[in-house]
């Protein structure tokens, strides 16, 4: 597999796992009071689970899983939005296949359609434009969800619908901003973190320098990495490296896709079409100001906020569910009562179980019967939360 393997040598993995063992021992961190770093992507999380980053990780370090899931951060009042919208006479609601089995307060998206609600599963918000010119008597909707990494081609079917003089378009944006969020989390008293391995996606649009917030007025390292193994460790590596040298900086390990200043065809595209809300609610993390994006004024009419009368009430998490302590920080999967007993991807409860890039989705598929093997080890992260 050219252009992978080099990506997952045992060999270099090796070294780099020295390398923290001699960083961490520099630090004199102990297992009661390790290292806090977060890993902002659930893209992270699972390659991290899936490759076994975080056991071979020496226990004066711990990874903390972060709210970079963008089905997961999705609240249950929005979803419910979104399922009243689907069940809107001659609606056809479109959205990725995550969202579909998302519950709300009282159904997700795939019980509604089973009920009758025409929802379709698309793979790109273009995917909804034929399905709208195909349908002229149907108001098509498409469920615009995801942080900076998928607002540009949300951005661009609506310029692309408007180019194309569509009219029964329109999009329930529900984009968010991931530098809002992690200030969130800093200023958060319950959760103290030592530096933030950076999303990777996420950064191919808005570059580095947006996080440069984080290090100059938190103080606290950040090192944008790639998917893959050697991309993590590496970036790990990096972000011990600044703290060992008193350093508190933006670094980018992902420089064979990230630059500086992202992706501007994209960003562009962004600032054309959306503006930034005064606040946007976040699953665990409340409102968060200046955190989301809604669409300009002079798009409204593509804006199904302004075409549509929706509940827009904020609902409480089920009580059962821990998905909001989860997204934080402040708990890891397992510590959750319902975790792989009432809550399992055939059956979730809550976001995280969902979603592909969701925290307990990894834990479950990756790290559950490990986790529950080791005691010692489930132990341990319970006292270390």
């Amino acid at each position: 597999m050219k252009y992978v393997t080099e990506f997952r040598d045992p060999k270099k993995a090796k070294g780099l796992f020295k390398e923290i063992n001699r960083l961490s021992s520099v630090l004199e961190r102990t297992p009661e009071q390790p290292l806090k770093l977060m890993e902002i992507c659930g893209g992270h999380t699972h390659s991290i689970f899936k490759y076994g980053i975080e056991a071979a990780l020496p226990d004066t370090i711990e990874l903390i899983h972060g709210p970079g899931c963008p089905v997961c951060i999705m609240p249950r009042g929005r979803l419910d939005d979104a399922i009243a919208l689907a069940q809107q006479p001659n609606v056809i609601f479109t959205t990725f296949g995550d969202t579909m089995r998302v519950p709300g307060s009282q159904k997700s998206l795939l019980q509604a359609k089973a009920e009758g609600a025409d929802v379709r599963m698309v793979y790109s918000p273009l995917d909804a434009l034929p399905i709208a010119k195909e349908n002229p008597d149907k108001k098509v909707v498409f469920f615009g969800i995801g942080f900076e990494t998928t607002a540009p081609s949300t951005a661009l079917t609506i310029l692309q619908a408007e180019a194309e003089g569509i009219e029964n378009f329109t999009i329930f944006a529900n984009h968010v901003l991931v530098v809002p969020a992690l200030e969130a989390l800093l200023n958060n008293p319950d959760l103290q973190l030592d530096g933030f391995v950076g999303p990777g996606h996420v950064s191919t649009i808005i570059g580095t320098k947006p996080y440069e917030i984080i290090s100059e007025n938190y103080h606290k390292p950040l090192v944008v990495s790639g998917f893959e193994p050697l991309d993590i460790i590496q970036s790990i590596v990096m972000v011990l490296q600044q703290l060992v040298d008193g350093r508190c900086e933006v670094e980018n390990q992902y420089a064979r896709l990230v630059q500086p200043e992202g992706n501007k065809v994209a960003i562009n595209a962004i600032n054309k079409v959306f503006t930034v809300r005064e606040e946007f609610e976040w699953r665990g993390l409340g409102n968060i100001s200046k955190s989301g994006l809604k669409i300009r004024e002079n798009y409204s009419k593509f804006d199904a906020e302004t075409q549509f009368i929706l509940p827009n009430r904020q609902v409480a998490d089920a009580k059962a569910c821990q998905c909001g302590e989860i997204l934080k920080g402040v708990l890891k999967p397992w510590q959750c009562k319902v975790f792989g007993t009432a809550c399992t991807p055939e059956n979730p409860i809550g976001t995280c179980m969902v979603s592909s890039e969701g925290a307990c989705a990894a834990y479950y598929k990756y790290g559950r019967l490990s986790t529950l093997k080791n005691p010692s080890k489930s132990q341990k992260s319970e006292a270390k939360v």
